[in-house]
């Protein structure tokens, strides 16, 4: 179990590492784009969602729960997602003319469905243990009441000494 954990850290370190790389990368293609629109309109979100990629599967990596994390890395799938359109949209719209840039867009697409899969594992992952858990708290000597067995709400309310209750 401890080798899988090692396995597993390095390869996490390893994508952060990567992720880091791209966004790096991507802010030097920034530099190549045209001063004019849409040039600085796609160099915005452009740094944006692919800064916000590295730094949230960072954050991703520090979450204290399950459930943060399956929330963290779903942003992170998003972000890298929105990456890999912004830079569809350099190619197609030929506002840079570099090799660097169908490079950048198999680096976007490896990213966006490494960390689409791996969402998706955690969201599977989360419910199955909120099922699992719902199945453990149910003891078969836990008596279940019907909605007419329930007490009635009026018969749960303190009573005030100087109000009377009428049914």
């Amino acid at each position: 179990m401890l080798r899988l954990a090692v396995i597993m850290s390095e390869q996490a370190e390893r994508l952060q590492e990567r992720a880091m790389q791209f966004a790096i990368d991507v802010c030097a293609l920034l530099k190549l784009l045209p001063r004019d629109e849409p040039g600085p309109t796609v160099r915005h979100q452009l740094a944006k969602c692919s800064t916000s990629t590295a730094m949230n599967y960072r954050s991703s990596r520090r979450a204290r729960s399950h459930a943060e994390f399956t929330s963290r890395i779903g942003t992170v799938a998003d972000e890298a997602d929105e990456s890999l359109g912004w830079l569809e949209f350099v190619d197609r719209a030929k506002l840079v003319a570099t090799p660097e840039l169908q490079r950048l867009l198999r680096e976007a697409n490896d990213l966006r469905n490494i960390f689409a899969a791996s969402s998706g594992t955690a969201r599977h992952r989360q419910r199955t243990e909120f099922q699992g858990n719902q199945r453990c708290s149910k003891s078969p000597n836990r008596q279940t009441l019907s909605r007419a067995e329930l007490p009635s709400e009026a018969s749960n309310r303190p009573q005030s000494p100087n109000r009377r209750i009428t049914k």
